[in-house]
């Protein structure tokens, strides 16, 4: 039976529209994990949140958009002064 609110099915075509729209971004790269509680979106790379890299976002989209910027924000070193 088709469920037009599948969250599974709505997580891959996100990440395939978001990674094919930023085919160099780290969620291009390094395909987080998708989930959504209570309506918010969860993009995890890593254990668990306490312990990975994680973006949240009303939509899949702004997810994994919070997502790399937090993986770009891991990769820089810190600043010194």
């Amino acid at each position: 039976m088709f469920d037009p609110v599948d969250p599974a099915r709505i997580a891959l075509e996100g990440m395939e529209s978001y990674c094919a729209a930023h085919p160099d971004g780290p969620s291009a790269l390094r395909h987080p994990s998708l989930s959504v509680r209570s309506g918010l979106w969860i993009a995890l790379l890593g254990p668990d949140v306490g312990e990975g890299i994680v973006g949240l976002g009303n939509s899949v989209e702004a997810a994994l958009r919070a997502f790399d910027r937090q993986y770009m924000i891991g990769l820089r070193p810190p600043s010194v002064g």
